[in-house]
């Protein structure tokens, strides 16, 4: 041992003290800084959090409104069923992930494992369906056609059970009156996604995640009127999760109800018509290709012609609308979407677009008496026109020698319509235009097409007008893969190619005469055309189509009528209109449609008419027949089926027959008629807020 003092070591332990003391100090004073800022600067903000920590919510789904047919019957509305739906939240906190809890719901229900098991796993871009799409934390249905037994059976078992409830739920139903279908005019309903949750949240229609929602036809462009809003009640409960009070309660407020200008009855007929006329399509034989007809697709729709008004609207191939109520099967999911279901969910009376071939000569003759060419001219109706080195026939190379417009509109003269666009075509400059007036493109314009018609239903097509905008869009979209095929390909694809790069973007002198008769790249639906006959049979209004006639609030006391709007005029010039319905009149007694309207009453009801059979590159032709009276427009389209005429015509004069009661013989019983004049009212409104709905069957009420 030593004495000598260790002033040294000493030293170094007071320094080391004092840095031990200075960072307590500063751990000390960080502790106190963060609880001043959680305790005071945003105390209320974590006391209002931790507050709605211990609040939990119930949901009362809101009961969706019905849509009603023009007479008040149900196209769509609720029942109740015993639905069982599953907590995917409390499944997926099990070790299996709710393996075993969904293996014994599956042998109750009668299913098989893998299918319920797929009912609740999310949806996204690698998954199957079917799968979930709506929010993973609210219920999800597995089915809503449970038995009582089954459902008796899982409530009295619930400890087998957990996180599945079964409960008696107001389920959608598309109701099917009269077997008619209606499935692309209404729709469908699905969950609601976290996504349209917040897009929604602070709008006039906020969601929640126990709604579903309108994905298509009038679910969805009425669904804020027809959803309603959903009921919520809020308990507090401690941090057992026991209730200890209730602290807020909103009420449900069912959706309003929409009744519609559809007539289930005309509905129906539509249906079973087009059907059968495609039916009987593909038993006639296609000398052009050697094949029966395919007639793989096709629509019709019947508008009042005064307003626009949608009386039936159908679309085939078709499908049935509860296949997606309480979630959709997969296999149903893949014939609705798969590459062999020929897209069964598209509505081609707004969706599907084709050539309108000599539909569309009404539109081509209004352009030429616009142009300074007289409707009562003579123009040589021959069996072939030739520009250069090309031919361009008559349909059937028959020849009418000189006739008038109107002659040419009755027996659809093609060649009478190719010299007229030639011969515009030559005085806007031909090949090297400087102030071209451009008539025919221009009319078809002002007659609506080109554009939407307006009509309240989603999705709707614009068709195409092939102008000389368009042309040089097209052309520079497309002129470096054509001049790439055609540099070293010599075959007659190439060569095709190569004047594309060359000179696509010019209108040429076959564009404008193939445009004259509907054909070349000129585009149009069924329900542009509905749109345009009927603002012919009006005198010349442009009706935006609209199916949805009135909004009706629960009770019954407000009742938003839907008023017919119009989008313009067509653009006659003095007794065009006039001359032009006469034409189209002459079209069914003496022109191509005279042998489907054989026997109809011409003088009481005057039938208008138009046959189109559009060519399409690829294919069999379509079917165009497009018809009015004074009160109805009746247009049907049948892809690669055939002549206008041939294929649509006996379907079209079967509706107007139903419509106004026309027997066999021409005669008219109005007892019979489903619908002799427009339904002009709403059908009754019980103080209740309950719409008395005719039954079926029954005629027409009285006025």
């Amino acid at each position: 041992m030593t004495n000598i003092p260790e002033t040294g070591r000493t030293s170094r332990v007071n320094v080391r003290l004092i840095i031990i003391q200075i960072l307590v100090f500063s751990l000390l004073l960080t502790l106190g800084g963060r609880l001043w800022y959680l305790q005071i600067r945003n105390g209320d903000e974590y006391t209002a959090e931790a507050a709605s920590n211990h609040i939990q919510q119930v949901v009362d789904p809101a009961t969706r409104g019905s849509i009603l047919d023009a007479r008040g019957v149900p196209l769509a509305d609720n029942e109740t069923r015993l639905v069982v739906t599953a907590d995917r939240t409390q499944l997926m906190r099990m070790k299996d992930r709710g393996k075993a809890v969904l293996g014994r719901l599956a042998d109750v229900l009668g299913l098989k494992a893998d299918e319920v098991a797929a009912k609740v796993r999310l949806c996204d871009a690698k998954t199957p369906r079917p799968c979930w799409n709506g929010s993973p934390y609210q219920p999800i249905p597995i089915t809503d056609e449970a038995t009582t037994q089954q459902a008796l059976q899982i409530r009295e078992r619930a400890e087998e059970f957990p996180g599945i409830t079964a409960e008696p739920t107001p389920v959608r139903r598309y109701a099917g009156p009269g077997k008619s279908n209606t499935a692309q005019v209404l729709g469908y309903l699905s969950p609601v996604t976290d996504d349209e949750i917040t897009k929604a949240k602070n709008t006039r229609s906020p969601l929640l995640r126990s709604d579903q929602i309108g994905r298509s036809g009038l679910e969805r462009q009425y669904d804020s009127v027809l959803r309603g809003t959903a009921g919520v009640t809020r308990y507090e409960v401690d941090n057992l999760g026991r209730v200890i009070g209730k602290a807020k309660s909103d009420k449900s407020q069912p959706g309003s109800n929409l009744i519609t200008s559809i007539d289930a009855r005309v509905q129906a007929i539509a249906e079973k018509e087009l059907d059968q006329a495609m039916k009987d399509a593909r038993k006639e034989f296609d000398k052009n290709t050697g094949r029966n007809y395919k007639a793989d697709a096709g629509s019709v729709v019947v508008m009042e012609a005064k307003t626009g008004r949608v009386v039936a609207m159908a679309s085939n191939p078709t499908y049935d609308p509860n296949a997606w109520v309480g979630g959709i099967s997969g296999k149903d999911y893949k014939q609705l979407t798969g590459k062999d279901s020929n897209y069964p969910l598209l509505n081609r009376a707004i969706q599907g677009q084709s050539a309108p071939g000599s539909v569309f000569k009404a539109i081509s003759a209004t352009a030429a008496v616009n142009a300074g060419y007289d409707f009562d001219g003579k123009y040589d109706c021959s069996s072939s026109y030739s520009i250069g080195n090309e031919v361009f026939k008559n349909f059937e190379s028959k020849g009418y020698g000189p006739i008038d417009l109107g002659r040419a509109l009755e027996v659809s003269c093609d060649t009478v319509f190719y010299d007229l666009a030639y011969r515009q075509w030559q005085k806007d400059g031909g090949n090297n235009p400087k102030h071209p007036k451009d008539w025919f493109y221009k009319t078809a314009h002002q007659f609506g097409l080109g554009d939407e018609t307006g009509v309240d239903l989603p999705n709707e097509v614009s068709g195409r007008v092939p102008d000389r905008q368009w042309k040089k869009k097209y052309w520079e979209a497309n002129k470096d893969s054509w001049c790439r095929q055609g540099k070293d390909d010599d075959s007659y694809a190439g060569k095709i190619a190569k004047e594309n790069c060359e000179s696509g973007m010019r209108m040429r002198a076959g564009d404008s005469v193939n445009y004259s008769i509907g054909q070349g790249d000129t585009l149009v639906t069924p329900i542009q055309m509905a749109t345009i006959y009927s603002a012919i049979s009006n005198g010349g209004t442009l009706y935006n189509p609209t199916v949805g006639k009135a909004i009706v609030s629960p009770d019954g006391k407000h009742v938003e009528e839907i008023a017919p709007k119009s989008h313009g005029k067509l653009p006659f010039k003095g007794d065009t209109r006039d001359k032009l319905d006469s034409a189209l009149a002459g079209v069914a007694t003496r022109g191509s449609a005279a042998w489907r309207f054989q026997g109809w009453p011409q003088k009481q009801i005057p039938m208008h008419a138009k046959t189109g059979t559009a060519e399409v590159y690829g294919k069999q032709t379509t079917s165009w027949f497009t018809t009015y009276t004074k009160d109805y427009t009746v247009v049907m389209t049948i892809s690669q089926g055939g002549t206008g005429s041939g294929a649509s015509g006996p379907a079209v004069r079967k509706i107007y027959d139903a419509l106004y009661g026309v027997d066999d013989k021409g005669h008219i019983d109005e007892k019979k008629a489903l619908l002799p004049r427009p339904e002009a009212k709403l059908p009754k409104i019980e103080s209740d807020g309950s719409i008395e709905a005719q039954p079926i069957g029954a005629g027409r009420r009285k006025p």
